[in-house]
């Protein structure tokens, strides 16, 4: 990729599935999860159902996908309007550092913005710093834990 090369932030494409693919394992495997093929083809399948509210965009140059961003609005107690979470961002190891993952969260931002969101917010593991080191610098901290409770 050359430095000043234009990079286009859009709504995921049917055609871009078999890239976004490659990209959704290779999210699973840094943060080890194998999810189900059906559960995979059922999230992909909401990004094009007008009916849900989950949305990906993809970052792109001339040879294609870079990374991707998914991301879903939903109503609040704490908030007259819906906020909006950004739930997966994944981008290419061979381009990080290249601010793609901050223009895909900007996008994101621009959505939220465009649907009269309160609030954009994310979550990532303690252990990965790297991403960490963009978020603090785009975004704020709250401090806020989050724990989880199965219900399988």
């Amino acid at each position: 990729m050359i430095q000043n090369e234009t990079i286009e932030v859009s709504p995921v494409q049917q055609q871009d599935y078999t890239q976004w693919l490659e990209y959704w394992v290779a999210y699973q495997n840094f943060y080890q999860v194998n999810l189900p093929l059906h559960i995979t083809k059922m999230t992909w399948d909401r990004f094009f159902d007008e009916k849900e509210p989950i949305y990906c965009a993809v970052a792109k140059n001339k040879e294609g996908i870079l990374g991707f961003v998914t991301y879903m609005f939903h109503r609040s107690t704490w908030a007259e309007n819906n906020y909006c979470y950004l739930e997966d961002l994944y981008v290419s190891p061979e381009v990080r550092g290249r601010h793609i993952g901050k223009q895909l969260i900007e996008y994101v931002q621009k959505q939220a913005t465009e649907h009269s969101c309160e609030r954009l917010y994310w979550h990532t593991q303690e252990s990965n710093q790297t991403a960490q080191k963009l978020y603090d610098w785009i975004a704020q901290k709250p401090g806020v834990i989050q724990y989880r409770m199965s219900l399988n």
